[in-house]
């Protein structure tokens, strides 16, 4: 009962023993979230200006960028800030394995996304001759947007990294090897979104110059194989063992996270926007 009465006292918005009455962690995440705003305006910045006063021999927009490709990844971007957001509700009302199915589906969304990346790149550089360095276009463009995809995989990595902490046991005296256990974990589940990120290109790929499942599977054995073991790792590091030091008290984490992870994905909302979609005005 009094652990019960002690868990319903916290208060998940406010803390009293700050003067500001925001707990410090959220404070210091919108001071980091603040010099992230300029810095991303000015690469915003740069890229429209540009746009407005293109040098000569700079490509047309419109022959290079893929809208359904860069609808698609923004769509799935805004389901991962949906699952982020049921991941906070979660843990505030104490849901330990809600919030894990929730950070894993977010990272699994941010994966997907990265992954659009890391095609329409490739795509860019090799169909349509775009690089960061022969043209304007390029240099404005990869670095705006590889920029985002870099803080978008800071979040996949923190995400990964929050949710193999939920695994902390709360003796660890008892379980003397348990850092070594959640290194391995975190080890297991960012190769096995690696893995399966690159799983997929591989099968794009094969199906765009119309290889067969046999090509696939020769071309790409030790790609499947890493996914393989990697996933069963993930599932059998993940089997409880007792009782966690994780609880609604470390709310405060998981919501500082979720501050940063909807701020990506409002940045890219700007990014799509006046990057992508203005081209076609």
């Amino acid at each position: 009962m009094s652990s019960s009465a002690a868990t319903s006292s916290i208060d998940h918005h406010h803390d009293h023993t700050t003067t500001t009455g925001i707990p410090n962690k959220k404070l210091l995440m919108w001071a980091f979230l603040a010099s992230d705003c300029m810095f991303f305006g000015s690469l915003i910045s740069t890229h429209l200006i540009y746009r407005l006063h293109p040098p000569p021999g700079t490509p047309s927009p419109r022959d290079v960028f893929d809208i359904p490709l860069t609808s698609f990844s923004t769509f799935i971007l805004l389901m991962s800030s949906l699952m982020m957001a049921l991941a906070v509700n979660a843990i505030q009302k104490g849901n330990l394995r809600s919030m894990r199915f929730s950070l894993l589906t977010t990272v699994f969304f941010g994966a997907i996304f990265l992954g659009c990346q890391v095609f329409e790149f490739t795509h860019f550089i090799s169909e349509k001759h775009l690089t960061i360095t022969n043209s304007i276009l390029g240099t404005t463009f990869f670095t705006l947007t590889g920029t985002h995809g870099t803080h978008v995989a800071i979040g996949v990595l923190w995400l990964i990294m929050m949710y193999v902490r939920s695994f902390k046991p709360a003796d660890t005296t008892s379980h003397r090897f348990w850092f070594l256990r959640n290194l391995l974990h975190v080890a297991a589940v960012v190769g096995l979104v690696l893995s399966a990120m690159f799983t997929v290109l591989a099968i794009v790929s094969t199906l765009e110059t119309g290889g067969t499942a046999g090509s696939f599977a020769s071309h790409n054995f030790v790609l499947v194989a890493a996914f393989v073991v990697t996933l069963v790792a993930s599932v059998i590091l993940a089997r409880p063992s007792g009782p966690v030091q994780f609880s609604e008290a470390n709310a405060i984490d998981v919501e500082s996270m979720g501050l940063y992870w909807h701020f990506v994905d409002i940045v890219w909302i700007v990014i799509f926007t006046a990057v992508y979609l203005l081209e076609y005005l």
